[in-house]
């Protein structure tokens, strides 16, 4: 039996479509992989075993050393996320944006933030989310998958990498890879055909092949986002614009709610810290406490 490495780009219904070389392999996991608590993700390095290599069928056997997994969306081995919010239609939940960029924080994931729909941002709201974003240390910028505008310089970010598209349903992700990628895209369309997926809703995290060292792994929609293995006295550290300001707290252990003399909420005052991420970090920390008591 032949035996070979790939990569797996989308999981369905039980199957893995397996990219190895130039061919594209449905393959199932094989039954230790439950008994190990293992699960294949879209990204995932493995080997498989190729039943029949006409049908282009296999089992997947092994999966390799990961460098590093999320559990929403569930991907292995990226090494950016691209997270994309609209501008406007729908507007961005910024709440949202934070609780997802905790996580990435906790898993030491860097990221680009885009807003997209700056073609319809007649009021500007765009470049002051852009503002927020970039205060707190995150490289952040206007783009519109309609005009193109933006896009050259996210072309040359994600040149050689494997990134990550999320975000909300409706901030425009699917538009976002057309506009990048356009006919370019490959290794998808015969896994398209077999799901009959939808054009523009994305069900399952799909990953497409740009060339043999540049991949971009589409991921489906979310509206709600729970921050898990956080507590809420360890939820500043992973607000990175905190940390210059919170040695001058008065007291140790100062959760920059109530105490006074904190240096984190002095900086909100001075406007050094964005009021809209303080705001979302008091609401997070309120939800964190009270998950302990039930």
């Amino acid at each position: 039996m032949n035996s070979l490495n790939g990569k797996i780009i989308r999981g369905v219904g039980g199957f893995y479509y397996v990219v190895s070389g130039s061919q594209t392999y449905e393959c199932r996991a094989k039954g230790a992989f439950r008994k190990e608590g293992l699960k294949p993700l879209v990204g995932d390095d493995c080997r498989i075993d190729v039943i029949d290599e006409a049908a282009k069928t296999g089992n997947v056997t092994e999966l390799l050393p990961r460098r590093n997994s999320l559990f929403r969306p569930e991907v292995a081995n990226v090494d950016l996320l691209l997270i994309v919010f609209a501008v406007k239609n729908p507007d961005p939940s910024l709440n949202l944006l934070d609780r997802f960029l905790i996580n990435l924080e906790k898993e030491k994931l860097p990221c680009i933030i885009a807003f997209n729909k700056e073609d319809i941002d007649s009021e500007g709201l765009g470049e002051e989310y852009v503002g927020i974003y970039q205060n707190a240390g995150y490289d952040s910028m206007l783009i519109s998958a309609l005009t193109g505008e933006g896009f050259d310089e996210l072309k040359k970010v994600l040149k050689g990498r494997t990134a990550a598209l999320a975000g909300p349903s409706g901030a425009g992700k699917s538009t976002t890879i057309n506009r990048l990628f356009g006919d370019s895209v490959s290794a998808t369309g015969e896994i398209s055909a077999k799901i009959s997926r939808g054009k523009n809703t994305t069900r399952h995290s799909e990953l497409f092949m740009i060339d043999e060292d540049t991949y971009i792994l589409d991921t489906p929609g979310f509206t709600s986002f729970e921050n898990r293995g956080i507590t809420e006295a360890d939820l500043w550290k992973y607000y990175p614009e905190f940390s210059e300001h919170e040695k001058n707290c008065r007291f140790a252990g100062c959760s920059h709610i109530s105490e006074p003399d904190c240096g984190i909420k002095s900086a909100v005052e001075d406007s050094k810290i964005s009021s809209v991420r303080y705001d979302n970090y008091c609401k997070i920390y309120a939800e964190l406490a009270s998950r302990k008591k039930y």
